[in-house]
């Protein structure tokens, strides 16, 4: 199918489940172990900030950290549904005694905050920290030059291995599969096709706006970011790769807009890797899958034709 327009819907894949969001609207959608959709929506979508924070630059750092914020409560609400009654009867009494003081409501916000605090801190310390003292160790042996290619070249080896990693795990292998789900799904609507499952099942599972894609964007473009750190003590370089974090999205994100809105020379070797680490971060998903994705994508879709442009 011939794509004819690009969209700026994006989605992540759940536990047996989809998270969408478009202009307007977040959209979530689990199929529970009885077969049962369950839907929760939001009236909250990526134009929800004011124009300053979408700005080209101060945008890319906004949306991730949107993407962040609203993926790990998506995670947490469809992992809800899968609790065992095992682990629902482990509950101790410091865990009864803590909900009964607190409350529910204000202890899931807690444990939001503390997963989110979490989900921020291990990809900063395993992506860019990480690699910047190992970079380090090195000391003056080598030129500034050669010690930023060296430190790049770690941390891309890092999230590769990462992937292939976590790509070898059976429950990660289904969250894959609805991944591939959310791909085909965007690519049936962009292709103005009718969001049927026969016609999404045609469609590709790799997508040039992909979150991986633009992981590895940001890998590039902080090798050349941080290259004008040229501290050779790695506790100065590590806060300055901190500093610096924000420039990288905000440039990686201007970078993933064009790669994804033309098709030229230049950007299809940008999307070139990040299509390539999506055969391991995606899999043909099955019919059911790709129902949960059509629900979560129509939940999203603007009134307004063309609100939703890329």
């Amino acid at each position: 199918m011939k794509e004819t327009k690009k969209t700026s819907i994006g989605g992540q894949a759940l536990i047996e489940g989809i998270l969408m969001r478009g202009p307007r609207k977040t959209s979530i959608v689990v199929r529970k172990s009885d077969g049962e959709l369950v839907t929760k929506q939001e009236e909250i979508g990526t134009n929800s900030h004011k124009k300053f924070w979408r700005l080209p630059f101060i945008r890319g750092t906004v949306n991730f950290w949107d993407s962040l914020k609203y993926g790990m409560k998506a995670l947490t609400y469809s992992a809800s549904f899968f609790e065992t009654e095992e682990e629902q009867a482990e509950q101790t009494k410091l865990d009864k005694w803590i909900e009964k003081k607190i409350g529910f409501e204000k202890l899931q916000k807690i444990a939001m905050g503390f997963a989110l605090a979490i989900g921020v801190i291990v990809p900063i310390a395993l992506f860019i920290l990480t690699p910047t003292l190992l970079a380090g160790l090195v000391g003056d042996l080598i030129s500034p030059v050669l010690r930023n290619l060296l430190e790049g070249m770690i941390r891309i080896i890092i999230f590769i291995c990462f992937i292939w990693i976590t790509s070898k795990q059976s429950d990660v292998h289904r969250t894959y599969m609805y991944h591939g789900a959310e791909h085909k799904t965007i690519a049936c609507y962009e292709s103005d096709a009718e969001l049927t499952v026969e016609n999404v099942r045609q469609c590709k599972r790799f997508h040039p706006r992909c979150g991986t894609s633009f992981l590895f964007i940001v890998m590039i473009v902080s090798i050349l970011v941080f290259s004008v750190v040229r501290w050779s003590n790695p506790f100065i370089r590590m806060g300055l790769r901190l500093a610096l974090l924000p420039v990288v999205v905000g440039v990686s994100y201007e970078l993933i807009k064009i790669a994804g809105r033309y098709d030229n020379f230049f950007t299809r070797i940008l999307r070139a890797p990040g299509l390539a680490l999506q055969r391991l971060t995606t899999a043909e998903p099955d019919d059911s899958m790709i129902e949960v994705a059509i629900k979560a994508l129509k939940d999203v879709i603007p009134e307004t034709e063309g609100e939703d442009r890329w």
